[in-house]
């Protein structure tokens, strides 16, 4: 049938450059390019970790969209790996973006997970790796 390797998530965001460096800031997630289409109205702006060829958040910014997106009750969440949850769950509670309360204890006693919102209300589970 085929190799198959994912290659983005898309989201629609409200304010492109405050989701830019949202992500930039509580992820890490640099931009690894950018589409502009002015005659249909939107830009593309990929981010992504530092493997240029790993998995890449897309951001769709429509021109004409003023109102938040409804987020339905579909979608679930985006997740990413940290190497020290601590550390990530209190320099995202120092930067104001609320971590829930770390969950899910690990073998070890340590807590697996939390969770961030995105400036449009996007779910991110942070895993400890």
């Amino acid at each position: 049938m085929g190799n198959y390797k994912i290659a983005h998530t898309m989201i629609r965001v409200l304010d492109l450059e405050r989701s830019i460096q949202f992500y930039n800031e509580a992820l890490g997630f640099k931009e690894i390019r950018r589409r502009d289409e002015p005659a249909n109205k939107f830009t593309l702006v990929f981010l992504g970790d530092n493997d240029p060829n790993g998995h890449q958040l897309e951001l769709t910014y429509n021109y004409a969209q003023v109102a938040p997106y409804d987020l339905g009750n579909a979608y679930g969440h985006l997740a990413v790996l940290v190497d020290d949850l601590e550390a990530s769950w209190t320099a995202h509670e120092e930067k104001g973006y609320h971590p829930t309360q770390p969950k899910g204890l690990s073998s070890d006693g340590r807590p697996r997970y939390y969770f961030i919102a995105d400036p449009d209300g996007y779910k991110i589970e942070i895993i400890r790796n």
